[in-house]
């Protein structure tokens, strides 16, 4: 298999559902919460990219572009961007959609760094 068709059979996809317990004063997704799902959907990302163990080394450029109301639909999709020798870096892309309308829209995007490790907690290659 090529690196190519790994990134792309490893591309993952999460969707969750806003509901109140999740917002914030202005009744939109708590930013700390879509940080914890996009920390999650890279690590899971990575995971079926080598099949090995990973930990976060960082968390870069988040960027929060639309609010999420409360009700919406949220897809989060991550995505392999670069493979270094112990570590992947995952872009994951989180899209809102509201529940009884038709299309979708980047509300917010960020860049993991994940480093594979052996059962001793030490970097191993990822590939």
């Amino acid at each position: 298999m090529t690196l190519e068709e790994k990134i792309a059979q490893s591309e993952t996809h999460v969707f969750k559902t806003v509901f109140p317990d999740t917002t914030n004063h202005h009744n939109t997704m708590f930013g700390g919460r879509i940080l914890l799902m996009m920390t999650e959907a890279a690590f899971m990302t990575a995971t079926r990219f080598a099949r090995k163990s990973f930990v976060i080394k960082s968390a870069e450029q988040a960027e929060f572009i639309l609010p999420i109301p409360a009700a919406s639909l949220i897809e989060l999709v991550g995505r392999v961007e670069k493979v270094g020798t112990t570590s992947v870096h995952i872009r994951v892309d989180v899209f809102r959609e509201k529940m009884l309308e038709e299309g979708r829209e980047k509300a917010v995007t960020g860049f993991f760094t994940l480093v594979a490790i052996n059962e001793h907690h030490r970097p191993i290659k990822v590939l």
